[in-house]
Formats: C-alpha cells, sequence, structure tokens
C-alpha cells in the first residue's frame, strides 16, 4: 500500500478501475492515546490490565490487546480489588469512580480530552443551574459517562423531534452539549431545533464534536462527490464509522460499513469503476491495507490519495506512563503510521 498511495492519479476518462483513499483516515490522537495507554501499563504493569468496556470501539484493536494481556470487563465491579484498571476512552460517570476507588482499584484514565472536555462543560452548566440539553445517543457508552455529571439535570435528545418533545417551558434555563461523534449535519438541524424553541440556551463556545470527526466527515463527502461507491473500515459499534457511512450515502454516493476485508460484499462492485475508501477514528491501518490488497486483486489497480485536512494533534500519556519528558506518543503496531 505504500507504494501504490505516491502513484500518479490515473486520467479519470481512462477507464481504469481505482480506489481513492480518503486523507485524514483512521486513529485519531485520542485513540493512539487510548490504545497506548494499555501497551504501556501492560509494560509496566505485566498482565492482566483490565479495561472497563472496550478501550476504543474496533473489534481488532480489542482482539490484539487481549493476546497481550488485556482483560475487557463491562463493569468496574469485575475487576479484582487492588487491580490496575484503565477506564475507556469514551469516559465514565463520577458514579463509576466512586465504585473503582470502594474497590481501591489503581485506575489509569483513557478519557479522550476532548470527551473530558464536555465532562467539565457538563459540570459546569450544573453548577449554574441550567437543565442540560445532551445531543446524542442515549445508549452510547459517550453520553452515560457525560450525563453522569449531573444526571437530575441531564436530558438526551436525538433529533428534531425529541426537541418538540421536551416537557420544559420555552424560557427555561437550559444549555446543550453534544456527543463528540455524531454527524455534523444532523447535529447542526438538532441544535437549530433548540435555539428555535428555547429563548434561554447558552452551548459551547466551540464544537463539541471531536476535531477527527469533523474532518473524516469532510473527507468523506469529498470521497462521496468522485467515488461510485464508498466503504468506510470500521466496527459495527463505532459511533464516528457509522456516521460516515451516513454522511456518504447524504452526498450521493452507494456506501457501506466493512468492519474488515471479510465483510466486503463483491456483489457491491458491480459496475463501480471507483472505490472510495476511508476508515474510523479508531480503525486500524492495517485494515484499510487488507480491504485496498483485497480490490487490487480483484482489479481496482489504480490508487491514489484524496487529501483534506492536515492533522497534527498529539494527546500525551499521562505522566506516570510516560518514561521520558518527550515520550508523547506510543509506539504501537496498532497504530501504524500511514505511508
Amino acid at each position: 500500500m505504500g507504494s501504490q498511495q505516491t502513484q500518479t492519479a490515473p486520467d479519470e476518462d481512462s477507464g481504469t478501475r481505482r480506489i481513492v483513499l480518503a486523507e485524514p483516515r483512521g486513529f485519531c490522537a485520542g485513540v493512539r492515546r487510548a490504545v497506548g495507554i494499555v501497551e504501556r501499563a501492560l509494560d509496566l504493569y505485566g498482565p492482566p490490565v483490565y479495561v472497563r468496556k472496550e478501550i476504543v470501539h474496533n473489534h481488532h484493536v480489542v482482539a490484539e490487546l487481549t493476546e497481550r494481556g488485556a482483560r475487557f470487563v463491562d463493569s468496574e465491579s469485575e475487576v479484582p480489588e487492588g487491580a490496575v484498571c484503565v477506564f475507556s476512552a469514551h469516559g465514565v460517570s463520577p458514579a463509576v469512580r466512586r465504585a473503582a476507588a470502594e474497590r481501591r482499584l489503581d485506575v489509569i484514565d483513557a478519557t479522550c480530552p476532548l470527551v473530558a472536555k464536555v465532562h467539565q462543560e457538563a459540570v459546569r452548566y450544573a453548577r449554574d443551574g441550567r437543565t442540560i440539553l445532551l445531543v446524542g445517543h442515549a445508549d452510547h457508552e459517550e453520553v452515560e459517562g457525560t450525563r453522569g455529571e449531573a444526571p437530575e439535570r441531564t436530558l438526551v435528545v436525538g433529533t428534531e423531534e425529541d426537541v418538540e418533545r421536551l416537557d420544559l417551558p420555552d424560557d427555561a434555563p437550559v444549555a446543550y452539549l453534544t456527543q463528540t461523534t455524531l454527524s455534523l449535519d444532523e447535529t447542526a438541524r438538532v441544535v437549530d431545533a433548540l435555539r428555535r424553541r428555547f429563548t434561554d440556551l447558552v452551548g459551547p463556545h466551540g464544537d463539541d464534536i471531536c476535531y477527527a470527526s469533523q474532518n473524516r466527515q469532510n473527507a468523506v463527502k469529498a470521497l462521496a462527490r468522485r467515488s461510485d461507491l464508498v466503504l468506510v473500515v470500521g466496527s459495527v459499534n463505532s459511533s464516528n464509522s457509522v456516521r460516515m457511512v451516513e454522511v456518504a450515502r447524504e452526498h450521493g454516493a452507494r456506501a457501506h460499513l466493512v468492519p474488515d476485508v471479510t465483510f466486503l460484499d463483491e456483489s457491491w462492485l458491480e459496475s463501480v469503476t471507483t472505490v472510495g475508501i476511508s476508515s474510523g477514528a479508531s480503525a486500524p491501518e492495517i485494515l484499510v491495507r487488507g480491504l485496498a490488497e483485497r480490490l487490487t486483486e480483484l482489479g481496482y489497480t489504480g490508487v491514489e490519495t484524496d487529501r483534506g485536512a492536515s492533522e497534527d494533534v498529539v494527546f500525551a500519556l499521562p505522566a506516570r506512563l510516560a518514561t521520558t519528558a518527550g515520550d508523547r506518543v506510543p509506539s504501537t503496531p496498532l497504530a501504524e503510521e500511514k505511508p
């Protein structure tokens, strides 16, 4: 794949069946940090290291870390007292933190800093006496964690219709926050509905949807305009990957989620000249390479890259895991550098 991406782009009228790779794609800074935290914890403390929930929503990442000695559990109550326990990138509620403390767990927090920012905003709005309207999916781990900061003051809304059904007066003091992995366009519609309804509404100064989700959705929009078919590599429980598929479809392309190459349905390729490929923020590059290599075997011999935003965000490891002052980005085969 490395040499393929540097090929000269084929003539779009030449009839060559080709692959267009979106850039940016794959691991974001928060995912790199979270995976690196589990790997470093295994190196320092030895297996098993317990991880509450999936560290990130990707089956390949979880399987690889399991082989190295990580043990994934649904609840902190399943972790032996005093053991090392990593909180996932999606964040946890204060109730989970209290339960972990009661079990004397040695907690390492892998919450994405962008998710932690939303938690801080929830605490501030609750202190101000506002009802928090959390735009997101009620069953998502990130939303569960954020809502837990002020459960008695937080309502989850997912659609414009949900806004209309809220049992609140229009002049109620309210604040909105959003899940970080949502569709930009869909979220904007819900926030607009909130602004139309409530006269005393405040929100974050910036957009809570993370930079990586924004960049990947914008890249997929560009990909959809020039591809007959868009394939997004990502697990079915990856919210940002699912949103990318939806965005591609909204912008005119047929699109499918592909957890790995074994999920490729070759019937999708009928009459398809150009296949666009991207991947969610928790999908490792090795899965993209496997899919592209299979498409090459099927006759898609031209490969080019559609470059969008440049990403240089880096999140530091927790101080207890960093071995040197400059040790900011973990070295990991799961986070292979893209060619």
